[in-house]
């Protein structure tokens, strides 16, 4: 009887060691994929804006997301990730209540100094930390890219390299810390939720922008004597939408990688899958409600608009309206949002241009204020909801996410304004006007977007 026992005991052990093999080797594999489908973003960001600018131009707004995408990689691992770790609860580098957070955890997580060595690089110890970390890294990615599409045709590329770097491995990272972290204060103290980073990434990046766009001024040409705007189109209005369409494919990548999933080798959630706070979440949800946030964007904006370049923006304006809830919401709530952020986008950005402010492609609208509203919908529809999965836990409020609305705010203008001021003051922000009258493709890319020539219907000096 007792070596029955024993053989019994030995082989649920066996199961047991096999299940968590398979739960960390699907962890990893998760995340792994997630990378990839997040990539197809900056395809997106890419065939988005070569279509978007004048055919002179065509291959220095690719050359810009190109480096985009390269700097933040290395920027992100050498900071950012650091950052993100270290300063949840504010800027004391202390420990959080969720023991998650603090100077030694996130030199550990951030450098593999001392134990945490084991998890960095070629190990059979941990299948997690370095997927974990690729999915991280593709959001500082793609943090820094929103703001590219804004100030296309008239940036100096050194310039908006070195705020690429500033927005996708400080500002942005500052506001995950404090926003989408389970010691993050703004969580802690105020029950902010932004399951899908509509406020900490969309509109810190969205607001980055526009500070810069406030000192790098207007595309010549763009407005007249009077202050009426001029109608710069891009040359490919196809590329254009294909490229918004590749963008809605990778942020399916983008909103999977925003759940912890069971088997993660440093969850603290154990076997559930859960949100960055702990709550509950499932794909169920997150299939219903972006494919609604999806459509009812597109809907709302074509009943504005008729117009395909900003349906398929409203596309991604109805997911980061619905972002932040995606784990709560229900499907028809969900689509309505959406809707009304379809409806409301293109008034929104007529409202900036009006006010002497050229985005290009209205990221400054899509991510910034949709990214707000999106924030503020949520304190609406899901006030009362836990914040965080504990005991007595702070729980969600329309007040709570106002505060972290104007907190995302302020760490998107201010570092996009300051940086970009002092950038102008020594002659790095903006391309000199003779540059950008002739094509900054020809000045500045010792290669031809179109090498049988730009056809004479495109004005050199427009």
């Amino acid at each position: 009887m007792e070596d029955q026992i024993a053989e019994l005991a030995a082989q649920i052990a066996e199961l047991q060691a096999s299940s968590g093999t398979t739960n960390r080797m699907f962890a990893e594999t998760y995340y792994y994929l997630t990378i990839p489908l997040m990539i197809i973003i900056h395809a997106g960001f890419l065939a988005y804006e070569m279509g978007a600018s004048r055919m002179k131009n065509v291959l220095s707004s690719g050359v810009k997301n190109i480096l985009a995408f390269a700097f933040m990689i290395p920027t992100f691992y050498f900071f950012g990730w650091w950052v993100y770790w270290a300063f949840p609860t504010g800027l004391s580098l202390s420990m959080g209540p969720m023991e998650i957070s603090g100077a030694e955890y996130a030199s550990a997580i951030a450098f593999g100094w001392g134990e945490a060595a084991q998890y960095m690089g070629p190990n059979i110890v941990d299948q997690a930390s370095g997927v974990f970390f690729g999915a991280f890294a593709l959001f500082a990615c793609t943090t820094a890219s929103i703001m590219s599409g804004a100030v296309i045709e008239r940036i100096q590329t050194v310039g908006f390299t070195i705020l690429a770097i500033v927005l996708g491995s400080f500002a942005w990272v500052v506001a995950a810390a404090w926003g989408w972290h389970a010691d993050g204060w703004l969580v802690t103290q105020w029950g902010v939720h932004d399951f899908g980073a509509a406020g900490l990434v969309h509109a810190v990046a969205g607001f980055f922008a526009l500070g810069v766009l406030v000192n790098l001024g207007p595309r010549l040409g763009k407005f007249n004597a009077d202050g009426s705007a001029n109608h710069l189109g891009g040359h490919n209005m196809p590329l254009t939408v294909t490229g918004l369409m590749l963008i809605i494919v990778g942020f399916w990548g983008f909103l999977m990688a925003c759940v912890i999933v069971p088997g993660e080798a440093w969850s603290w959630y154990g076997d559930k899958a859960a949100t960055i706070y702990g709550t509950p979440i499932t794909l169920s949800a997150l299939a219903f409600n972006i494919l609604m946030g999806i459509a009812g964007g597109i809907i709302g904006a074509w009943i504005y608009t008729k117009d395909p370049f900003w349906m398929m923006s409203g596309a991604l304006a109805g997911i980061i309206s619905v972002a932040s809830g995606l784990d709560i919401y229900f499907p028809g709530l969900a689509f309505i949002i959406a809707f009304v952020a379809g409806v409301i986008l293109k008034p929104c950005a007529t409202w900036l241009e009006n006010r002497g402010i050229d985005d290009a492609v209205g990221a400054v609208t899509v991510h910034g204020t949709i990214g707000l509203f999106g924030l503020i919908m949520l304190g609406v529809f899901a006030s009362g909801y836990p914040a965080l999965d504990i005991e007595n836990p702070p729980t969600i409020s329309l007040m709570g996410q106002i505060v972290g609305a104007v907190v995302f705010f302020l760490l998107g203008f201010v570092p996009g304004y300051v940086v970009s001021l002092i950038l102008n003051m020594f002659g790095m922000l903006r391309t000199p006007e003779a540059a950008e009258r002739a094509g900054l493709d020809p000045v500045k890319v010792p290669a031809q977007g179109y090498p049988e020539g730009i056809p004479a219907s495109e004005p050199a000096s427009s």
